[in-house]
Parts: C-alpha cells; structure tokens; sequence
C-alpha cells in the first residue's frame, strides 16, 4: 500500500478518535479542553486529505483504492462532525442534512457516471467547499462568534458546488432519462 493510501486510512482512523474527543463528557457536560485535543485530531485528518492528494498527484501514485477511500474519508469526516454537533445542540439538523445530501447526490452521480465510463473529476468549487466546512467545522468546536455565519457559508458553497457537478453531468443525467 503506497503512501497516499496509507494517510488515507490514517484519516479515517482518525474520525473515531476525533468524535470520541468531541462528544466526551466526564463531568457530565462537553469538557473545553476535549474540545481542543478534537479539534486537534480534526485538523490532523483534515491536513491528510490536502497531503494524500498531493503525494499521489506529485509522485504518480494515484490508485483504484485511493479513488474510492479518498472521498469516504472525506465524507466520514464532515458527516461525523455534523452529526456530532447536532447532537450536541451545537447545530442545528438543516446544515447537516443539506451538506450530507448534497455529498450522497454527488457520490451517486458520480457512480452512474462511473457506470458508463464517465470520470466526473473533483472541482475547484468542490476543493473550496470542503476547505469550507472545514474552517466553519472546527469554528463551531472552538465556539467562535462568526461561527453560524461560516457554516451557512459553507452550506451556500455546497449547494452550489452541488449544482456546478450536476450542471456539468448533465449528459449523464440525460442519457439515464432517456433509457
């Protein structure tokens, strides 16, 4: 197993790791300092998926496994935050339920496309969504003021970036219907 393999599955290792920190309670409320040691790991799987990609792309080690866990670690990843964090109280259901339905559209998009032998690459927009919810991601840990303000931010960015595959799919979608 190459590298980029490997920092995937770090990544994915790490989500239990990062929402036992976040959701643990030893006084019977969510500790601050748990908090920080969740961020940390946060950061530690979200610096993975940026490393993963360059390794892969930089030194011609892009696989058929590093295909396929690469974007289930990145959505394990901001799904566990999301679904943590509304059970929290932290958030509310409807950032959560948006960027997680956008994420299984695009996946099941990109399978039929797949289907047919349609690659349907990542996108800029994509990149920057998920850099997005990252930042918004760990604002809400740390509590930050403009916190809310950057979720939904991320979630405008994700609608859009939702539509930006299906406006570039639409082939795929078409010849789908036409069956």
């Amino acid at each position: 197993m190459n590298l980029p393999n490997k920092l995937t599955l770090l990544r994915i290792l790490l989500v239990p790791i990062f929402m036992f920190f976040l959701l643990f309670r030893p006084e019977g409320e969510y500790s601050s300092y748990t908090r920080y040691f969740a961020v940390g790991t946060f950061i530690l799987a979200a610096v993975t998926d940026g490393l993963d990609g360059y390794i892969a792309r930089k030194q011609g080690l892009i696989t058929k496994l590093g295909k396929f866990i690469d974007p289930l670690a990145d959505k394990l990843l901001i799904s566990a935050a999301l679904i943590a964090l509304v059970d929290m109280g932290e958030i509310t259901a409807w950032p959560a339920i948006i960027i997680i339905g956008r994420e299984f559209a695009i996946t099941g998009l990109r399978v039929v496309a797949a289907s047919e032998g349609i690659v349907i690459a990542a996108s800029k927009l994509g990149k920057y969504k998920t850099t997005l919810q990252i930042i918004a991601i760990i604002a809400v840990i740390i509590n930050l003021p403009y916190s809310m303000k950057l979720l939904w931010l991320a979630v405008l960015l994700t609608i859009a970036s939702g539509l930006d595959y299906l406006w570039k799919s639409k082939q795929v979608i078409k010849a789908d219907g036409e069956g």
